[in-house]
């Protein structure tokens, strides 16, 4: 399904099992039934193409409200407004949540966002008064999101396209919402005080060379960690 509709498809929960289903026209229906050997088509009433949006909603993580251009932020927050239609993280998911909840703890300094997507945490950095604040990520297709993303929230952040081996710019602090396996590679490449990581389930234990753990936050079965350099 993710080959025929890259745009995305919906999963319904029914007594028999899962059912894929996606809006598409004639042409697409044909190839569900080349690839599947059957489908079952139905008429949808107007207004389809703009129901996903009642799946992006607004999120409020202490000062910060990261949501879509089409919520009202809310007046007494840090207000980050991020499009939906590049799937590279909106904010909503929980470790997400986690990483904005610990940078609001941090001290303001130099900071660096390890796979940044989007660019949500690094955006909410620069809001919070870190500077400078540097961006980096693997994918081409996530720098441009979140060059797009930073320039529209007017946040200071330079955003850089890194290869997964090398070493990362030097900050005070670094976030770093990505796998667990990343996480663990992270010291080799890395040269901060504190770090925030995220991106995994509260059985990982991220026990990282040269640091020590300071605290844990958790959220429905997700977890982030804050580490500092030791001495």
């Amino acid at each position: 399904m993710i080959e025929l509709f890259p745009e995305g498809f919906e999963e319904i929960d029914r007594p028999q099992g899962v059912e894929l289903a996606a809006y598409t026209d004639s042409a697409g229906e044909e190839r569900l039934w080349a690839f599947f050997g059957g489908a079952r088509g139905a008429d949808v009433e107007g207004g389809w193409e703009e129901k996903w949006r009642a799946f992006h909603r607004p999120v409020r993580v202490g000062a910060l409200w990261v949501g879509p251009p089409w919520e009202e932020p809310d007046a007494d927050a840090l207000a980050i407004v991020v499009d939906p239609g590049r799937a590279f993280g909106t904010g909503s998911h929980p470790t997400t949540r986690l990483c904005l909840e610990a940078l609001q703890a941090l001290a303001p300094g130099s900071l660096l966002d390890v796979g940044c997507g989007s660019g949500v945490l690094a955006i909410a950095a620069a809001l919070l008064g870190h500077r400078p604040v540097v961006a980096v990520d693997v994918e081409p297709a996530a720098v441009d999101a979140a060059r797009e993303n930073a320039a529209r929230n007017g946040a200071e952040v330079d955003v850089r396209l890194v290869a997964a081996d090398e070493p990362l710019p030097r900050a005070t602090a670094a976030v770093a919402n990505i796998s667990f396996a990343a996480v663990l590679a992270l010291p080799a490449r890395l040269d901060v005080e504190l770090l925030v990581t995220s991106g995994y389930l509260v059985p990982d234990e991220p026990r990282l060379s040269g640091y020590r753990h300071e605290r844990r936050l958790t959220i429905d079965g997700w977890a982030a960690d804050v580490h500092r350099r030791a001495r």
